[in-house]
């Protein structure tokens, strides 16, 4: 596993390079971002993305929570056994529900790429509390109101925490 320092939007992910030669075994001359399932080290992975990075080869970020089952940090090796999950990735139902009370909201978030949608819905159900994740609705629902983004509402969250 290795660490990013100063890698844009990935500064500080975790992950584990997929070189070219193995991307390639694994689906060949596909390029783009796509699901995997498998296993790392004794962990069962399931609908897990790998992401490209432009030269061929892809990553696959490990989450606190996953690097905590591993019981491994940067520097560590694994071993991986993968194979393309076909699973479509399924949005969170609450989310779905609470959005389309909101009809400008509703359109909004339609309107946004699937990969925009994933990132909302998936850090919802990364939430490790109820509260947590009701408050995550609730704030990508006032997000989707303000027609902004994922990364926007982030930093726009992060910058009232500043000021608090």
């Amino acid at each position: 596993m290795e660490k990013f320092e100063k890698k844009g939007e990935k500064s500080g992910w975790t992950y584990v390079e997929i070189s070219q030669q193995l991307a390639d075994a694994l689906h060949p001359g596909v390029r783009v971002s796509y699901r995997i399932k498998g296993i790392i080290d004794e962990v069962t992975l399931a609908g897990q993305p790998i992401l490209p990075m432009g030269n061929g080869g892809f990553i696959l970020p490990v989450n606190a929570t996953l690097r905590k089952s591993l019981h491994k940090k940067p520097g560590d090796l694994v071993k991986l056994e993968l194979e393309v999950d076909p699973a479509p990735y399924a949005l969170d139902g609450e989310l779905l529900d609470a959005l389309s009370t909101e009809p400008v909201a509703w359109q909004h978030f339609h309107s946004l790429p699937g990969s925009h949608r994933n990132y909302f819905s998936k850090w919802i159900q990364s939430a490790k509390t109820n509260e947590t994740r009701q408050d995550r609705i609730a704030r990508t629902v006032n997000a989707m109101l303000q027609k902004k983004g994922f990364a926007e509402m982030m930093r726009e969250g992060r910058e009232h925490l500043k000021n608090d």
